[in-house]
């Protein structure tokens, strides 16, 4: 720490931070966590697979996207890990790979439920 300023936090938090703040490499991570959440098509792909496993000719007709669009969404969501593929015969079916995707979501929509009360009750 640079001994020229002042900090008015006192050692316990400074030690705190020190120790409990995430590395630079888990910050990475967590931010392309989050991106995947960052895109309204992502958001619709993933609601529909959260309620069931899906095609892409599926996902497009139900979601009314072009199908290269749901590919390359798709293609990212595989390759952060979020979305997991079964091939059955010549078709294959995509689903949420980790529960903690759609709690995510739903975390989210309760923390914007809950400012909304908030505000209309202010």
């Amino acid at each position: 720490m640079d001994e020229n300023k002042i900090m008015f936090l006192d050692e316990k938090t400074i030690i705190n931070l020190q120790y409990y703040m995430p590395k630079n490499s888990v910050l990475q991570q967590m931010a392309n966590f989050f991106s995947i959440f960052s895109d309204e098509t992502r958001l619709k792909i993933l609601s529909a697979l959260s309620i069931s496993k899906m095609c892409v000719n599926d996902i497009s007709t139900s979601l009314s996207l072009n199908q290269t669009t749901v590919s390359h969404q798709l293609k990212i969501l595989k390759s952060i890990g979020a979305v997991k593929d079964n091939r059955c015969g010549k078709i294959v079916y995509y689903s949420i790979a980790n529960k903690t995707i759609n709690e995510v979501m739903l975390n989210s929509v309760d923390y914007l439920f809950s400012e909304t009360k908030e505000d209309i009750m202010a």
